[in-house]
């Protein structure tokens, strides 16, 4: 798995005197293995609130990961909602484009008022531990439940003391992580002592915590003396713990991780001095520092930060033995994060329902942008887990409950928190001891492209071994497309690849001369996806259900919710209104309907030129599709020799699709104008762009229904019809809402999300624009903005708040 932002290393240093054997090669074998065959996927979702009310829909753009990297193996995620008893209420299905994708759940008004949890996962992550599935406890909100939600602030909290590097040795200066843990709320403000069992009253230690997760203090332990450490909180409740016993020899490795290195110390005591030790540090699964160790004298060595990026380094020590003697975690540069800022202009108006624009400057390296924006009064979902943490933190590790992680990587953020966290944590993605040894994980589903089906066909009873079946297909997008297959020996046959929304309905028929075999044709498909049960126990979600009290005031958050429920509902019925107006009145352009018709989602775009040969008669007198678009479009070039043609724009390959399908100039110059529907131009990178950003020319064939029924010459009587299943359909969000109603027409707009678009294209040759319009109470606005670049990966990510 190669990293295209990885600066990779691989430095082999000597700190004494020392070789290498054999079996110390075991360790970076087992680990290049690991790296190179089960690569690992993380997951991120971006949902337009922190919490809802029965009847809401939920929006959610999903980032899938590969390592640090936007994922590759993958492009298909699912995404479940469970209740809190684990009972699945809905599930989806959607496609990934780059590692990203979007979808929707609605939800049923009649749902309890409870803690929800959004399970994600793809296809090859199955084969690892469900505990690196995203799993996020969402609030939902019913004012008719029995029962009411608040945080659960009297669950008794624990505490856990974790020495750095994992080792306590007699004389040796160590450094002490300090981690609670509680089903509820953790408290805020807390400290806590050391002292020696039986010296109560003299502390060898003293801290305050950091946050609601940690603290850390720091002691030179003493041969036979017994420690303990006493954590108080705000309320007065103590706790008492013992530290793990002082050892008379061992080792014990120091990190400090800096701007400019990440540097390592090893002290010892008490070893034989022909004990040789190695350190191998790994970040992502790879490599990136190896040294031999013979003696330890507490030397500082650094591994340069500018050879490294961003992230989690694993630092282990290893004895002769391939035995691991210590372990310390440690994260790159945590005051110099390696993310990209847009730059912003903004026109906003904190009036009433009055128009608001950001606009986000060109910059050629990015295709296209998530953007959120709610009302700053309330909480967006990136409060509590962020990208950048999921990224960073949370997507590699599962030992205990992180409270709002986001905090470590958000501004004016603690990194010595950062540190003493990473001391409390264990890398799970592997075990050395199980690498070494050989024990890897088992492999039993891997990822498909898109969606397959396993298709078999039956006729006179059985199988129809090597036959020909002629396939129809009709989707909403596409319209007809026909397809001929062959069936194996079995009478087998694989539809793969394909890409599209909701459900596909086709017609077949055996292509052979025998009536009998021709009517009693069946055909029978299996999907080659799946979704996978959940395997783990839900996580506590710090909240409580509580007897509700008749009359007693919903919380403002929940009131404003349920008021735009109504709101939304209204909005839904005015547009639909107003479109069926359209409809009526013939007033809707014919050529927006013709390539809403024809063009699926992956090929529509901001940036497109589209030209109608149904209701223009455009193609009149032509006699060369390529020749007829030369002067039509501005920039376009087109050069020809002979049966040969190119397609150029301001100096750049232009790609070439047929029916949305990669189609070479000689074949596009073959058609004839007659049978050509509508013809599309997109300038610069969109959806169902497979490479380059100088953009692509779409023909788009004549099909049954665009300018009246195909003949029907009885075939069609002949033929049985199926469905297969799509990806789920997303609801659609709707941004400019006083765009299509009259401002005055709503009573009451309580919007928290104002702004919502999962797949903002970038603009090739200018600014790209949010434009969303206020609601009744917002003074500022909380904008989120992420994106990536296209040649490195390193993230674009903007959370702020706009006045």
């Amino acid at each position: 798995m190669s990293s295209l932002f990885l600066k990779r290393i691989a430095f082999v240093l000597t700190l004494s005197a020392g070789c290498t054997s054999y079996a110390q090669d075991k360790a970076e074998k087992a680990l290049q293995k690991f790296e190179q065959e089960y690569p690992q996927e993380k997951i991120h979702l971006l949902l337009n609130k922190d919490h809802y009310v029965a009847g809401e829909n939920i929006w959610f753009k999903s980032f899938v990961f590969d390592g640090y990297n936007r994922s590759n193996i993958s492009t298909s995620l699912f995404v479940e909602l469970y209740d809190n008893n684990k009972k699945l209420i809905d599930k989806k299905m959607v496609p990934l484009l780059k590692g990203e994708g979007s979808g929707s759940f609605s939800l049923a008004n009649t749902l309890q008022e409870d803690i929800y949890f959004i399970r994600a996962y793809t296809t090859w992550m199955t084969n690892f531990s469900d505990d690196f599935n995203y799993l996020q406890p969402i609030s939902i909100y019913n004012p008719a439940s029995l029962k009411k939600l608040q945080p659960n602030t009297e669950a008794i909290w624990s505490a856990t003391v974790h020495p750095e590097s994992g080792t306590f040795v007699d004389g040796i200066p160590t450094k002490f992580a300090v981690r609670l843990q509680s089903k509820g709320v953790t408290p805020s403000e807390w400290s806590g002592s050391v002292v020696e069992i039986g010296k109560p009253d003299v502390a060898v230690a003293e801290f305050k915590g950091f946050d609601q997760n940690v603290g850390s203090f720091s002691i030179t332990p003493v041969a036979g003396k017994q420690y303990q450490l006493i954590v108080e909180d705000k309320a007065g409740k103590k706790l008492t713990i013992d530290l793990p016993p002082v050892v008379a020899s061992g080792l014990n490795l120091h990190v400090e991780s800096t701007d400019t290195a990440v540097k390592y110390s090893v002290s010892s005591k008490n070893i034989a001095e022909d004990q040789s030790y190695k350190i191998l540090v790994t970040i992502n699964n790879q490599m990136v520092y190896r040294a031999d160790i013979k003696k330890m004298s507490g030397k500082t060595f650094s591994i340069p930060a500018d050879k490294l990026i961003n992230g989690i380094l694993q630092l282990t020590i290893f004895d002769a033995n391939e035995n691991v003697v210590a372990q310390r975690l440690s994260f790159v540069q945590p005051n110099l994060l390696n993310i990209k800022k847009p730059v912003l202009t903004t026109t906003l108006n904190t009036s009433n329902r009055s128009k608001n624009s950001i606009t986000i400057s060109n910059n050629t390296h990015y295709n296209s942008y998530s953007a959120l924006v709610i009302d700053a009064e309330d909480s967006s979902s990136e409060e509590e887990n962020s990208l950048l943490s999921s990224l960073w933190l949370t997507g590699d590790f599962f030992s205990s409950h992180i409270f709002k992680p986001a905090q470590y990587f958000a501004k004016n953020h603690n990194s010595e928190a950062l540190d003493a966290l990473l001391i409390s944590e264990k890398y799970k993605r592997f075990e050395w001891k199980n690498i070494i040894s050989g024990n890897y994980p088992l492999i039993k589903n891997k990822p498909q492209s898109y969606i397959s089906y396993k298709g078999k066909v039956m006729s006179q009873g059985k199988p129809a071994a090597n036959s020909e079946l002629n396939l129809i297909f009709k989707t909403p997008e596409a319209g007809m497309k026909f397809n001929l297959v062959k069936t194996d020996a079995n009478g087998l046959f694989w539809l793969n690849n394909l890409a599209f929304e909701d459900t596909m309905k086709f017609s077949y028929q055996l292509n052979s001369k025998d009536k009998a075999a021709i009517s009693s044709t069946q055909v029978y498909f299996q999907p080659d996806f799946s979704f996978f049960p959940l395997r783990k126990e839900l996580p506590d979600s710090r909240m409580k259900l509580t007897d509700r009290v008749e009359g007693e005031e919903i919380p403002e958050k929940v009131a404003k919710s349920i008021a735009n429920l109504s709101s939304e509902k209204f909005i839904n019925e005015k547009i639909t209104d107003i479109e069926e107006v359209k409809i009526k009145g013939d007033k809707r352009n014919k050529t927006q309907k013709l390539n809403e018709t024809l063009s699926s989602p992956l090929f529509k775009s901001v940036n497109e030129m589209v030209f109608d040969f149904v209701n223009d008669n455009n193609g009149a007198g032509a006699i060369n599709i390529l020749q007829w678009l030369q002067g039509r479009v501005p920039g376009l070039q087109i050069s020809s020799q002979g049966m040969n043609a190119t397609a150029t724009m301001r100096g750049g390959p232009v790609q070439l699709f047929l029916d949305e399908m990669r189609a070479d100039a000689s074949l596009i110059s073959s058609i004839s104008v007659s049978d050509v529907a509508m013809i599309k131009v997109i300038r610069g990178m969109f959806s169902g762009s497979s490479g380059g950003g100088n953009g692509a020319i779409i023909i788009y064939t004549r099909r049954g229904g665009i300018t009246g029924s195909a003949p029907d010459n009885g075939q069609s009587k002949t033929l049985k019809e199926m469905t297969l299943k799509g990806y789920d359909k997303e609801e659609p969000f709707k941004n400019e809402i006083y765009a299509e109603i009259d401002p005055q027409s709503l009573s009451k707009d309580s919007r928290s999300t104002l702004y919502w678009n999962p797949y903002l294209p970038n603009q090739p040759k200018e600014s790209t624009k949010i434009n969303f319009y206020n609601n009744d109470d917002a003074k500022s606005f909380k904008v989120i903005i992420i994106g990536f670049d296209e040649e490195t990966d390193t993230p674009l990510y903007y959370n702020d708040i706009l006045k």
